[in-house]
């Protein structure tokens, strides 16, 4: 949990200031810092990238002397010094020399230095700690319009292997932001869902993951991801994925739905032509996280399952019941002639006991963590 620093606590309480609320900044410094809480104590409080400022950020997008912040009357009042990129509050870029009076909760961006503006009473600081969270809901929809405008996402790959083996058979393609409050696939559709545009970032994800697969060491295998909602719309994702292939050649990619959106069989199966056409593989993402959905199996036939990590954590101390059920899963799943995958492995014992239950190919971070390439 991010702290602010106790000399300087101690030196506002000595100060006049001590007889009214503190105003603080929380945020990184220089990317891919962790959050601090920064006091507003000059008079004013210049922010900028040049050495002897009260705020020095290390962000090249910022200006020598950015903005100034003051105390003005118990109230904090910013000014923008002319920046080149310019100083935006709440997501609105504010005028050169203009005074503007700022509240709690606002969200100030220093060019792409983000911070929230949090207030503190002196009886309030008994130990200089915070327990909010700077990369919020609000954060975060601030900076999604810049990942999507800016394509500001970051493949990783990770290992699909042999389980016989142990070979890398290729890489399943899963998304990073790349601006702060939105580091992780989850902040990141977190905040899409708030503005409805899974399917934008899901697409999004997508082209860049393969743009940069394509281009691996002996053009691996590519598996990547779709949103459930894409499923609503199967021609768009028909659509998307057509110029995915376009952008590939001949690349190997293999498509992953999620089992609970495989509900329309005809749907699948329309979908499962059209992939056919475009020479994608089919598979089903998370078998048995919910309902097993055995029918569509058959219906529409994948060329691969992946097993939830639920079926698989801990299955080396799971009792014989629980052994039996899923090795009657992997041999039905097998019996269809559909490759069978168990996903999460992270112990070699676990590595151990998918193999004796027949599994075809294993994932997790046993095998390998998600990377860049």
């Amino acid at each position: 949990m991010p702290s602010v620093d106790h000399s300087t606590i101690e030196r506002l309480r000595r100060s006049s200031i001590v007889a009214e609320d503190v105003w603080f900044l929380s945020g990184p410094t220089k990317p891919g810092e962790a959050v601090l809480h920064i006091p507003v104590d000059g008079s004013p409080h210049i922010v900028g990238r040049k050495s002897g400022v009260s705020l020095k950020l290390h962000y090249r997008t910022v200006s020598g002397q950015h903005a100034a912040l003051w105390v003005e009357n118990g109230a904090l009042m910013l000014k923008d010094m002319g920046s080149t990129n310019g100083t935006y509050i709440n997501g609105k870029r504010i005028e050169e020399d203009q005074t503007f009076r700022i509240s709690e909760e606002d969200l100030i961006h220093f060019a792409e230095a983000p911070f929230r503006v949090r207030r503190q009473s002196p009886t309030g600081m008994t130990n200089g700690t915070y327990a909010e969270n700077v990369c919020d809901q609000a954060l975060a929809l601030v900076q999604f319009d810049r990942l999507m405008s800016e394509r500001l996402v970051r493949p990783h790959f990770q290992s699909i292997i042999d389980i016989k083996t142990s070979q890398s058979i290729g890489f399943e393609i899963l998304g990073r932001g790349s601006v702060f409050g939105l580091e992780s696939v989850g902040a990141m559709f977190q905040a899409a869902e708030q503005l409805n545009l899974e399917v934008e970032l899901s697409r999004l994800l997508r082209w860049e993951g393969i743009r940069v697969g394509r281009d691996l060491p002996d053009r691996p295998t590519l598996f990547v991801n779709t949103h459930p909602r894409e499923m609503e719309d199967g021609k768009g994702l028909i659509d998307s994925l057509v110029k995915v292939r376009d952008m590939t050649g001949n690349t190997d990619l293999v498509l992953e739905i999620h089992e609970s959106a495989v509900t329309n069989p005809a749907l699948m199966q329309s979908l499962s032509s059209a992939m056919n056409d475009l020479n994608i593989r089919l598979a089903y993402d998370d078998f048995g996280s919910g309902q097993a959905r055995l029918a569509e199996l058959i219906e529409a036939r994948p060329h691969f399952v992946k097993f939830d990590i639920s079926l698989v954590r801990g299955i080396d101390r799971a009792n014989d019941q629980r052994r039996g059920m899923l090795a009657t899963l992997v041999k039905m799943v097998r019996d269809l002639d559909i490759q069978a995958l168990a996903e999460g492995i992270e112990t070699p014992d676990e590595a151990d006991v998918c193999r004796e239950l027949g599994f075809d190919l294993a994932q997790g971070f046993f095998y390998g963590r998600p990377s860049p390439a």
